[in-house]
């Protein structure tokens, strides 16, 4: 087995930044020490939401603190975090408590609950992590608009939050085409980067052709691992299954490498620190092509998603 890097590699994106192609984020900081786990972009991030999940504003939940260095300590230096996920307070302390210098972090948040005021939702974001800016503000999702006019109003204000420095870089997440044109047609700065669920189960059909057509919109893939953890079984066991015991690694690492392979930096859950590291082995090897194919040829005989149920269709692969 090759040698875990001792830095994760970096994506550039279309604005010059360039995002850890791993990283973890705290979703539903509730924790893997309650009722979920964490995620971790540099490729690979570290995700400060779902799994970690915090239902309520309230004292700083420690155990969250304490998963969020410990995954500084292993080297993700991707922190991704949201208002909603009510745990930008505990991905605050621990950034400060890492004693990791500020330049080497990369770390984003998410608005949502306050979309209609993007200009105040940013400074409560910084001020619960207590940082002077994000690299990094997402809008959470699409479906707050009901109209092209309140993604366009919206991301006006997401410029404004980058023209003033609280945001280096700016984009979206779980926006489909139909947004992004949208939102295009009065951009002044372009999303760089687009975060969706993406895994072999839902590929998204041209999305990812499309962003990189216009003006090069970056992807990045949550929920990666469904395969695995939501969608067994499936056409895409067997593949998984052998290519681990190929590369004497686990099928969660094969399923990272399938996006990082197609230049999709990943984000993964748990809040085990064994399981950290067995993440950063995906950087240690490449699947050929012929392997990627493989997994994608597979994964479009079943359709699943795994978040945003309701906002789909049964049978809507977008």
């Amino acid at each position: 087995m090759a040698k875990i890097p001792a830095e994760i590699p970096s994506l550039k994106l279309n604005d010059g930044t360039s995002i850890p192609v791993v990283g973890q984020y705290f979703i539903r900081l509730i924790s893997a020490y309650r009722t979920s786990s964490v995620m971790a972009v540099n490729l690979i991030r570290f995700p400060a939401g779902t799994a970690w999940y915090k239902k309520g504003a309230g004292e700083i939940d420690r155990k969250t603190v304490e998963a969020i260095k410990t995954a500084i300590k292993l080297g993700y230096y991707h922190l991704d975090g949201a208002e909603v996920y009510n745990t930008e307070p505990e991905l605050g302390a621990a950034i400060k408590e890492s004693g990791v210098s500020r330049e080497k972090l990369f770390v984003t948040t998410k608005v949502i609950t306050e979309i209609n005021n993007i200009p105040e939702a940013i400074d409560a974001s910084l001020k619960k992590l207590q940082l002077e800016y994000v690299d990094l503000y997402l809008i959470h999702s699409p479906f707050f608009a009901s109209s092209d006019s309140d993604l366009q109003n919206a991301w006006a204000e997401m410029e404004g939050v980058k023209k003033s420095g609280k945001a280096r870089s700016i984009g979206v997440s779980n926006y489909l085409r139909p947004h992004l044109e949208a939102t295009l047609k009065t951009a002044t700065i372009p999303p760089s980067i687009n975060q969706i669920e993406y895994h072999p189960y839902l590929q998204h059909g041209e999305l990812i052709p499309f962003q990189r057509a216009n003006q090069d919109i970056a992807s990045a893939a949550y929920g990666p691992l469904i395969p695995i953890t939501k969608g067994k079984p499936g056409p895409c066991d067997v593949i998984l299954e052998n290519l681990a015991t190929k590369y004497y690694v686990s099928e969660g690492e094969i399923a990272l490498r399938w996006a990082l392979d197609q230049g999709i930096p990943a984000i993964t859950t748990s809040g085990k620190e064994e399981r950290l590291i067995d993440y950063l082995r995906a950087l240690t090897f490449k699947l050929t092509p012929r392997e990627v194919k493989d997994i994608s040829e597979a994964g479009a005989e079943k359709h699943f998603r795994g978040f945003w149920k309701r906002n789909f269709a049964e049978d809507d692969r977008s």
